[in-house]
């Protein structure tokens, strides 16, 4: 450390080897050589060449975006982006109707499945599910339609709570013994 500090404070000289002598203890005298091996043209070049201006960095290419699976596995899998989504928003439209039809007739939820509601579940749950699998089918990703307040995230958790909400209506209803309102 102490040998590099000296080597670095010694000016550069026209010749390529210093020899120093130095004492090591009092009653004898010893001699060491350090020997510089760097060229001169080399020492001078790295410290008076500034660094070259780099050029104003190109942005980088936009990554091409991910291919969607088109693969009907893949599209209804169980992580897949089908199921969740229709499942969510054939509860928001379940929710919804449940609620209306109660607050109209003053029918609970049974109720209303056993005065001709199956018939319009299962027409509501085919169109529902074509409207959402179709775009799927073509390759086009939910989150590449979500845009501001209507995000894709904020539909899956619309969904999840509208599942919650039919669950706890229905259960609540058959608890209380007839329609919440």
């Amino acid at each position: 450390m102490a040998t590099s500090a000296l080597l670095q404070a010694i000016p550069a000289r026209s010749a390529s080897r210093t020899t120093f002598r130095t004492p090591l203890c009092s009653r004898r005298t010893a001699f060491f050589r350090v020997r510089c091996t760097a060229e001169e043209e080399q020492r001078e070049q790295a410290i008076s060449t500034p660094a070259p201006p780099t050029p104003n960095p190109s942005p980088p290419p936009p990554s091409p975006k991910p291919k969607v699976s088109t693969k009907f596995s893949d599209v209804l899998a169980f992580s897949g982006p089908a199921p969740e989504r229709i499942n969510g928003r054939l509860a928001m439209i379940g929710f919804v109707a449940a609620v209306a039809v109660e607050a109209w007739k003053g029918q609970d939820v049974l109720e209303q499945i056993g005065n001709g509601g199956i018939p319009w579940f299962v027409g509501t749950s085919v169109v529902l599910t074509l409207a959402s699998l179709i775009p799927l089918f073509k390759g086009v990703s939910v989150e590449s339609k979500s845009k501001g307040l209507m995000t894709s995230d904020a539909e899956l958790w619309n969904g999840r709570f509208a599942m919650l909400g039919l669950v706890a209506l229905a259960f609540t209803e058959f608890v209380k013994g007839g329609s919440l309102v």
